[in-house]
């Protein structure tokens, strides 16, 4: 996706080798023209999977889920969420998901009254680097009987990993931006 790609190269800052910092546009302000595109672009991607539901991680894949969510005609958005909050008191599928940036590791939870057997998922998140959120959450969509069509990446850090471990598990991922290495302050787009 073109216009993403210029987006990271004025706007994104390459901290060392590994982090790309985004929150300028993406996850912390949040350009609504852009994301509104991004969600056009996963629904034309993904437009024959008979998606019935999204799914994401909190908190920076909700803007995301939301924004896809209505180009795919309105279809519910779920969202995992990383802490058990005192309102969860009905059972929930759970998964064990280490994030990249935090260096910390949680449970992503799920009410199962948000997720059957009958629904098509397809996940949704603002990074994909080791592929540890996409993994948990697969495992969300599996535990539910559902059938996940895909994951859609914004942005694929790709010498980080997970997509190709995603591609080797069977599962199809959709980045819109892949970057092949951060050297330098440099950012190098696949």
């Amino acid at each position: 996706m073109e216009i993403l790609k210029e987006r990271i190269i004025k706007d994104g800052v390459a901290i060392g080798t590994e982090i790309l910092k985004v929150d300028s546009f993406l996850n912390h302000q949040i350009d609504v023209v852009l994301l509104s595109q991004i969600g056009a672009e996963f629904a034309r991607i993904f437009a024959n999977c008979g998606v019935t539901k999204i799914l994401t991680i909190e908190a920076s894949g909700i803007p995301i889920a939301c924004f896809a969510a209505v180009h795919f005609g309105n279809v519910p958005v779920v969202f995992a969420k990383k802490a058990a909050p005192s309102t969860m008191t009905e059972e929930f599928y759970g998964a064990e998901v280490k994030s990249f940036t935090k260096g910390t590791v949680s449970v992503a939870r799920i009410s199962k009254k948000y997720l059957s057997p009958e629904d098509r998922v397809l996940i949704v998140d603002d990074f994909l680097a080791h592929g540890e959120a996409a993994f948990g959450l697969a495992s969300l969509v599996k535990q539910a009987g559902a059938q996940l069509v895909g994951v859609g990446a914004v942005i694929e850090k790709q010498f980080q990993g997970g997509g190709k471990k995603l591609t080797e598990a069977g599962v199809r991922v959709e980045s819109l931006a892949v970057i092949k290495s951060i050297k330098d302050g440099n950012i190098e787009f696949a």
